[in-house]
């Protein structure tokens, strides 16, 4: 499984509508509105990068109101189990 991190920026009437249409496409996992830089944060994945890519150029990126993306490819997950272990 490949994870990707979608930063989102977005028109500003569009956001709370974008998070919503974000959350309901096939492959995200949930989507964040966030103060700073992006107004938009996606956890997207997919079972290989070919299909992430898809996921994002082609059911993310054209959404409505969206004027720039940047993606984010996780190499490694960790969790508050994990760095409990250390």
């Amino acid at each position: 499984m490949v994870t990707a991190i979608v930063l989102i920026n977005a028109e500003p009437d569009q956001v709370a509508p974008l998070g919503q249409a974000l959350a309901d496409v096939d492959g995200v996992d949930v989507a964040y509105s966030v103060a700073g830089d992006e107004d938009l944060v996606a956890i997207a994945r997919a079972t290989d990068h070919e299909l992430l890519a898809e996921l994002v150029t082609t059911r993310i990126a054209p959404l409505p109101g969206i004027t720039r993306t940047r993606t984010l490819i996780a190499f490694r997950a960790y969790s508050s189990d994990d760095l409990t272990n250390i």
